[in-house]
């Protein structure tokens, strides 16, 4: 069973849909069970018993939102050397370019050392059904890859 946690924050309600299609497509590989949380609800435990990462943030003033930089603060040290080359993907949506998130996601990822296997999906303005289809692609390629071994 290949096991992968979704974390996500969301104000608007946009994130949280691109979570869910993200969801849909791991769901749609065999085997593979699917941890949905917000990032306030997302725990150590979680994160260590996840085979794929997929992160999931709004931008705000060019950056992650506050919530997802809290889950990543809460077990970075905890997490250390616990979640060598974890493959992650990241789903932003975006007011502007979306990339200063991007960036600072990157960023943290290369302290945990996490292996990005995906280009990001990022919804600048409205979230689209051919976003959805690209959230529900990530989902799939992430999960899939976990259960081939290939990640």
């Amino acid at each position: 069973m290949t096991r992968i946690l979704i974390v996500y924050h969301t104000q608007t309600g946009n994130t949280e849909k691109m979570a869910q299609a993200v969801a849909v497509g791991a769901r749609a590989i065999k085997d593979t069970e699917v941890v949905c949380k917000r990032a306030a609800d997302a725990t150590l435990e979680d994160l260590l018993t996840a085979d794929g990462l997929a992160v999931g943030t709004p931008e705000n003033f060019g950056y992650m939102s506050g919530m997802i930089k809290d889950f990543f603060d809460r077990t970075y040290y905890p997490a250390q050397d616990k979640v060598f080359r974890k493959p992650y993907v990241v789903f932003i949506s975006a007011g502007n370019d979306g990339t200063g998130a991007l960036k600072a996601i990157e960023r943290i990822a290369l302290g945990y050392k996490f292996k990005p296997v995906y280009n990001p999906v990022i919804a600048r303005g409205q979230v689209t059904p051919e976003i959805l289809a690209q959230c529900r692609e990530l989902g799939g390629v992430l999960a899939g890859g976990c259960q081939a071994g290939i990640f």
